[in-house]
């Protein structure tokens, strides 16, 4: 089994869909080039970002298998199989190993909230071994599962049940958590940060590797922060997260992943909008959101990789 640990910026990937909501494949090697253009060293597929929850078995199956043939490997494809169903979840497992996947990742079951470490385990264990032979992170992602446990004790007891536990996808904002985990028995466990605006945070608490949905549009703006932070200029590394921050907010003020995709069109990739429940755009939003884009100089950033050009904007 291949656990080499997860480096660099991994784009969140989204799911192409067609004018009439349906799965649209062909798209996918596209998107696929153009990420790893931009820097993008890893895929995680049929996330929150890619709308897992919202497709079928079927469907996620077809996307993740695209994703794989796309890639062809170059970069880690990471698969997420969770599922209220394990039993769907196992055999979305099963797929990712059979296709290909590089690392398969999975939520816990949220419909019917996870409340104890011990459950936690028995489901993510469950799912894992569909695929004896892929490392697998659990995706600690709690404002979505609404399951909030402590990920250390998490660790400290799951890699005795789950044989192939690698680590963490951890998109929460408590920091200090993140450390413990990412420190404990000496780096054991490859704990990959989870929340694009706060970047450089994690840098300073010793992230290797993150998954983010922003790293579609704008990865040349966070490898400027990774590379700032490495050669120690903190202040400039500071400015370029500001950056982030100030494009999410932006973002933010529609529904996200609706405007993500809104923002992908702008750029020239053509991924609809997202399934019900997640809303689409209201009429006139889409060109509200490019003008609070523009005025931030994000299309200079997304279009043109050099570092001189982004810094120019702050």
């Amino acid at each position: 089994m291949n656990s080499t640990k997860l480096q660099g910026l991994i784009a969140a990937t989204y799911t192409p869909l067609d004018d009439d909501g349906q799965v649209n494949l062909s798209q996918i090697p596209q998107m696929v080039e153009g990420l790893l253009a931009s820097g993008i060293t890893g895929l995680y597929v049929c996330g929150s970002t890619g709308e897992g929850m919202s497709l079928s078995t079927e469907e996620r199956k077809a996307v993740a298998a695209a994703y794989v043939q796309a890639t062809k490997k170059r970069v880690p494809v990471i698969v997420q199989v969770g599922h209220n169903s394990l039993a769907e979840a196992k055999q979305l497992a099963k797929h990712a190993e059979e296709i290909g996947a590089d690392v398969i990742s999975a939520t816990c079951p949220s419909y019917f909230k996870i409340n104890d470490i011990n459950t936690l385990i028995d489901s993510m264990s469950e799912i894992a071994s569909g695929a004896p032979g892929l490392p697998f992170y659990y995706y600690h992602i709690p404002i979505l599962t609404g399951s909030s446990l402590d990920m250390v004790e998490f660790l400290a007891k799951a890699g005795e049940r789950i044989p192939t536990l690698t680590g963490l996808k951890y998109t929460d904002t408590k920091l200090h958590e993140f450390q413990e985990c990412f420190e404990f028995e000496n780096g054991k466990y490859d704990v990959v940060w989870g929340c694009d605006e706060m970047l450089l945070g994690a840098l300073a608490t010793g992230a290797k590797g993150a998954i983010g949905s922003t790293y579609n549009i704008a990865a040349p703006l966070y490898l400027r922060i990774i590379e700032l932070f490495k050669s120690g200029e903190i202040e400039q590394a500071r400015e370029m997260q500001k950056l982030s921050i100030n494009m999410i907010r932006a973002i933010g003020k529609y529904p996200f992943h609706s405007g993500m995709k809104e923002v992908l069109g702008m750029l020239g990739v053509d991924c609809g909008t997202c399934r019900l429940p997640q809303p689409p755009l209201a009429e006139n939003d889409a060109s509200t959101l490019k003008e609070k884009l523009n005025a931030i100089g994000f299309f200079d950033w997304s279009v043109n990789f050099s570092p001189k050009n982004i810094e120019q904007t702050v």
